[in-house]
């Protein structure tokens, strides 16, 4: 764990003392969703591999997974940045992958081909091993904490996903609100999409302090942190800080762990 809390008595993560009378209100962890709770990344190693071998295609295994990730990493920033649609972006990797090795195909038929692989990566959808049990030893240390999703893409997308891997959103489900870039508009890292979600549980009740775990260093955790919540770095590789990130996260306090059985202690002595 590394990095610094930023100070600041008004920060929405630290939570402030109520005023007398008051409703101390309940603390609201928020999480990423792709690679933080879903194996995404493994999802689409396997998903591409399978579909790799259903063309017909001749390739190294590692090498076509590589390629894969790397035009999910293009193309997906690509939309995000309002360069692309959607399906545009989807259509753009099958393209791309499929002209690598000596398959063309044209608009319609990279819609069918990433329809097809996209099978198989649902089929390989899964919760990494430690989701579970990090939500339920966060609802022993923080009684009355709620659960939420600030995700970039797609609502219905991002829900199908939730929905499929048991995390359901609304009442009765675990995961009370699900915050996608694709229905307000802003993506990860700018503030405002952090804002909104915390003002979204605020309508439900009080809200005494809020954190935000995620994978991505700048997106994910500087992004929360700057926006005035805790934020929590996932380094699932253990991948080493970079400048200037290194820097930006020590000033905006962002906490680092290896893995989710690691944060009920740590959240408990920031938002307990």
């Amino acid at each position: 764990m590394s990095g610094v809390q930023r100070p600041g008595p008004d920060a929405i993560g630290r939570g402030a003392a109520a005023p007398p009378g008051a409703s101390a209100g309940r603390p609201v962890v928020l999480f990423d969703l792709d690679d933080t709770l879903m194996a995404h990344r493994e999802a689409v190693a396997a998903g591409i591999v399978r579909h790799l071998h259903e063309r017909g295609y001749a390739a190294d295994e590692a090498a076509a997974q590589a390629l894969w990730h790397e035009l999910e990493e293009r193309h997906y920033h690509a939309y995000l940045a309002g360069e692309l649609t959607f399906e545009q972006q989807r259509r753009a990797r099958a393209t791309e992958f499929a002209r690598a090795h000596g398959d063309t195909l044209d608009d319609e038929s990279a819609g069918v081909w990433f329809t097809t692989y996209f099978e198989r990566y649902r089929e390989s959808w899964a919760l990494h091993d430690d989701v579970l049990p990090a939500l339920a030893a966060l609802e022993r240390a923080l009684p009355g904490v709620r659960f939420g999703i600030i995700t970039n893409g797609e609502h219905d997308f991002q829900l199908a996903k939730l929905v499929r891997l048991g995390l359901e959103v609304g009442h009765p489900g675990r995961i009370e609100h699900l915050v996608a870039s694709g229905a307000e508009g802003v993506t990860k890292p700018d503030r405002r999409i952090f804002e909104v979600a915390v003002a979204r549980f605020a309508s439900g009740g009080a809200v005494s302090g809020a954190a935000y775990v995620g994978d991505r260093l700048r997106t994910d955790a500087i992004g929360a942190a700057e926006a005035g919540l805790v934020g929590v770095w996932i380094n699932r590789q253990g991948a080493p800080m970079a400048e200037p990130e290194a820097s930006d996260a020590a000033a905006a306090g962002v906490l680092e762990i290896r893995g989710l059985a690691e944060l009920a202690p740590l959240l408990a002595t920031r938002l307990g």
